[in-house]
């Protein structure tokens, strides 16, 4: 089966930019983690995906893919339209000059990024925490020190390609000998062949380990926001650098606080004679608790603000309020003194409101309806 289009993969235009490409592969590389999606085809998924991105972030990778497509530049045009396996322009290069562009199959290489979705508590992500996480990774065999072979014993020179990692593949065509370049598979364009592999990772130099990771949750950290821990992703490639490790946070909601930004909302119950008399009143906070002050006749819906009082900002860019919605309750389960201080109340009142007035009565039935 042909390979799809990268562009398509990753969901983006061809005049994409590396910043649009970067949220595309981190949104679908999280969708369809093997550690995260258990469906069958969700690890060819996630290595297409991978596959893509790699391509299309390298400038000269993607400029070679735009060019050329999944084709491979080095390999020639495929020989249908010249017949014979006509070869591409490197390999005519290399049969005038001798030589031609290659990759050097042992240079350093950096390590792949990984991702971890962590899901922490509302006050965690409110004032920080430190942390240690565990993720599974690839890790240098320490048996064979990421050589591949067994002790005692170490990679050999490929006798084939002579540690180029290519095999030159000449042909003789109504233009002359021509000299194409392939990898060399016998030691798949590492240059080195390893005869006696190390039994811990099967000559691959890296195996499979759970690695335990300090993490600094910073101060004021939102749902969905992720953090970048440098370093901490796989290991590189013949001495490269290792990738990072991306943690993506999912923050539990709270049972009585809501959250808009850096600002912090909760509603507050008031009985009819706090809103009608006014009162003090200890107001939970995420900071303590805060004595505030309510004015005679406040209504239900009425806010207050108390500055400060909210989250600090994860860039430092100052810190949120306190909101305070108050919601008057209706009185339920009243006895019969408590009735006739009522009909009292109401009949000093003069039994109705003005009829351009709404009445007390009438906020809280909406308030409540949600209206």
């Amino acid at each position: 089966m042909s390979k799809r289009d990268y562009y398509e993969v990753l969901g983006v235009s061809k005049s994409a930019s590396k910043d649009e490409m970067k949220k595309a592969y981190r949104k679908l590389s999280k969708k369809y983690h093997p550690d995260i999606n258990k469906e069958a085809d969700a690890s060819d998924k996630f290595k297409e995906i991978t596959e893509a991105y790699e391509v299309l972030s390298d400038d000269q990778k993607r400029a070679q893919y735009d060019q050329f497509g999944h084709a491979d530049p080095n390999q020639g045009f495929g020989g249908s339209d010249f017949g014979g396996g006509f070869g591409g322009f490197d390999d005519i290069f290399s049969s005038i000059f001798g030589g031609g562009r290659r990759r050097d199959p042992n240079a350093p290489r950096q390590g792949a990024d990984l991702q971890y979705t962590m899901t922490i508590a509302f006050e965690e992500a409110v004032f920080g925490k430190e942390t240690t996480i565990e993720i599974p990774r690839e890790e240098t065999c320490d048996t064979c020190d990421g050589s591949g072979a067994k002790p005692g014993t170490k990679p050999e020179t490929c006798s084939h390609c002579s540690g180029s990692g290519q095999l030159n593949v000449e042909q003789n065509t109504p233009f002359g000998r021509i000299v194409n370049r392939r990898v060399c598979h016998y030691c798949s364009g590492t240059g080195k062949q390893i005869k006696h592999k190390c039994s811990t990772c099967g000559g691959a130099g890296k195996v499979q380990k759970r690695k335990k990771i300090s993490v600094k949750i910073p101060a004021g950290v939102d749902d969905g926001q992720q953090l970048r821990v440098s370093g901490q992703g796989e290991p590189g490639v013949n001495g490269g650098p290792a990738g990072d490790l991306y943690v993506v946070f999912n923050v539990r909601p709270h049972e009585f606080f809501e959250r808009n930004g850096d600002d912090i909302y909760c509603e507050m119950p008031l009985t009819f004679a706090q809103a009608a008399l006014g009162d003090e009143i200890e107001v939970p906070t995420l900071h303590g608790k805060v004595k505030l002050k309510v004015p005679a006749g406040t209504q239900t819906g009425t806010k207050f603000r108390m500055k400060g009082k909210g989250v600090a900002n994860v860039r430092g860019y100052g810190q949120g309020d306190q909101h305070i919605v108050i919601r008057v309750l209706t009185p339920t389960n009243i006895n019969e003194k408590q009735k006739e201080l009522l009909r009292e109340f109401a009949e000093m009142s003069g039994g109705r409101p003005d009829e351009h007035e709404e009445s007390f009565f009438d906020k809280v039935k909406r308030a409540f309806k949600g209206e």
